[in-house]
């Protein structure tokens, strides 16, 4: 990226790792929903151009340089008062409002500081909807790679009522047995993740082209984590599935040969002319 996007993104990362230390952090014990109402006043006094320190005042520089909008900062903080009080979620629809909160609300910060291709013919929604689909895709992958983590901290971020139609329970959970209910529950998990990834594809490629290889190296390389769920036979119990440095390697050119490609929306109407 060009040292202005790449200064912007890193505050963007830094305050959105901040923000999950609060509730995953060393003093997460102590955390309240008070400490996160603080923390949302300090957000919107960074936005106004009053940061408190410098991490903040690089966010507010990022947000005066960029048409950066607070309410994916906000919704945000809204998932980090979920993992303070919810953890279950009954269908899918609850955890996919929670996916979004904590991590499909990264690509809507971000997009505003990739930039759209001027190249692109696409509409601005679709770039929106790309970048949604990549942070959904991730943290369903972290979800999917660490049950058993989660398990021993008493969470489950699994949809309840597909572990009941899938004949699962919480108990099987919590005693992280793999069995071949368990094995085709997660088939039908990990072909959800891949439908984001590849929704993520098409808002991927309409960025900015010195923005597309760090997304497309963040797809590719995310995506992998599911393929090791299933080498590891699904055991994301005690096995934490994690993507060998060979393979990363591997991936980071392909990730700059897809980055070098027209926008798909540009192709298509070079096809169609």
């Amino acid at each position: 990226m060009t040292p202005e996007r790449r200064r912007a993104i890193w505050a963007i990362y830094v305050w959105c790792r901040r923000t999950d230390e609060l509730v995953d952090g060393p003093n997460a014990s102590h955390m309240s929903a008070l400490a996160l109402d603080r923390w949302e006043s300090r957000l919107e006094d960074a936005f106004a151009g009053r940061p408190y320190d410098m991490l903040d005042a690089a966010l507010a520089h990022t947000v005066a340089a960029f048409p950066v909008d607070i309410q994916p900062f906000r919704d945000m903080i809204q998932g980090m008062r979920l993992d303070l009080t919810k953890p279950r979620y009954g269908t899918f629809d609850e955890l996919y409002l929670y996916c979004y909160y904590v991590a499909g609300t990264v690509g809507l910060m971000t997009v505003p500081v990739m930039g759209i291709s001027p190249d692109s013919t696409a509409a601005t929604e679709t770039v929106y909807r790309g970048a949604l689909a990549l942070g959904l895709a991730n943290q369903l992958t972290n979800i999917l790679r660490d049950v058993g983590e989660d398990a021993r901290r008493g969470r489950i971020y699994l949809p309840l009522d597909e572990l009941e139609m899938a004949g699962l329970s919480e108990d099987d959970i919590f005693s992280g047995r793999v069995t071949d209910r368990w094995r085709g529950f997660m088939r039908g998990q990990i072909t959800r993740a891949r439908a984001f990834f590849r929704q993520a594809e098409e808002g991927a490629a309409e960025l900015n082209q010195e923005s597309r290889w760090p997304v497309w190296a963040s797809l590719l390389l995310y995506r992998q984590i599911l393929d090791e769920i299933e080498a590891n036979d699904y055991n994301n119990f005690t096995k934490r599935a994690y993507v060998p440095k060979a393979k990363k390697i591997v991936a980071l050119p392909k990730a700059y040969y897809r980055s070098l490609m027209l926008p798909s929306s540009q192709r298509h109407f070079s096809s169609l002319t």
